[in-house]
């Protein structure tokens, strides 16, 4: 035998393996010899983009999980933030409530003649509006300060121009007083639109009843102290004009002179304040002195 053909089966042997018993080779492992078959790559690559998949699925999971996170600490600012600012809102509504409270407490204490009470309220005012308002609007004190006309006088008879009522007893001046002393009540439950409402339709309904220059003077107060400047100023005007003998008149006026004032109608302003002295030769020292304080801007006459 030549020796190349000697060299080829030796070869052949060792691919083949040993020979068994019988003579017969055993059988040989040939997997991954010539490379990886269809299957195994098909199953290789499935395992592979189920693996993709999966890491995918996970970073996602991971990133909705990041922006979840950051919307609830940016929504948990916005509710402190909210929450601060409902806080803020609140007290200044509550100081604006008291600055109204005392305001008006003041007016009803003026409209009785007497001075504010100390405060037994525990809300921090000089007095309690709720009492004072009260009390304003109990029957038996519709009398006017000192300087206001005595109820004698107002409940004569209108004669020769002067303002009055009809009887006492008469049931048409029964409902007249009710109706004022609706709106009085309104104005002590601080129901403070509803009581503006309720004197001007008593104004209206009642141009010649003694209570019409107090129905007016209530509208023109409580539309000031509401910082209603334009319908206050009206109110006011409304009051010197019709009524120009009220005893609420020098009051009228300084309130109508500061109501132009915060309307930006400094010379109508000026003037008003100026002839409260020479219009109301009885007016208070105390209005005379706060229109004097408010004429300190004025241009010099």
């Amino acid at each position: 035998m030549k020796l190349r053909e000697c060299a080829a089966l030796a070869a052949l042997l060792m691919v083949l393996g040993p020979v068994g018993a019988a003579g017969f080779p055993q059988p040989v492992e040939i997997r991954g010899i010539f490379g990886e078959s269809d299957e195994e790559k098909a199953a290789r690559l499935k395992a592979e983009q189920r693996e993709n998949d999966q890491d995918s699925g996970i970073a996602e999971l991971r990133q909705r999980i990041s922006d979840l996170e950051n919307a609830l600490r940016q929504s948990t600012g916005q509710n402190e933030t909210l929450a601060h600012q409902i806080r803020e809102l609140t007290g200044r509504i509550e100081r604006q409530q008291k600055d109204f409270d005392y305001k008006l407490c003041t007016l009803a204490a003026q409209q009785l003649g007497a001075a504010t009470a100390p405060d037994t309220s525990g809300n921090g005012l000089p007095c309690d509006p709720n009492q004072a308002l009260a009390a304003l609007a109990s029957p038996g004190n519709r009398a006017a300060p000192a300087d206001r006309a005595a109820p004698a006088d107002r409940a004569a008879p209108d004669s020769g121009g002067s303002l009055g009522t009809l009887p006492a007893d008469s049931a048409a001046a029964n409902d007249v007083r009710a109706q004022f002393d609706e709106a009085m009540n309104l104005l002590a439950r601080a129901r403070y639109d509803e009581a503006r409402a309720a004197f001007r339709a008593f104004a209206d309904a009642n141009p010649k009843d003694a209570l019409a220059p107090q129905a007016v003077y209530w509208i023109g107060n409580i539309a000031y102290v509401q910082k209603d400047y334009s319908a206050a100023a009206t109110a006011f005007a409304e009051q010197i004009r019709k009524f120009p003998t009220s005893p609420q008149g020098a009051e009228s006026m300084l309130k109508l002179g500061l109501s132009l004032l915060a309307l930006g109608e400094k010379e109508k302003g000026c003037v008003t304040l100026g002839a409260i002295k020479s219009k109301y030769k009885q007016a208070s020292a105390g209005i005379l002195s706060q229109a004097q304080t408010a004429r300190a801007k004025c241009p010099k006459d």
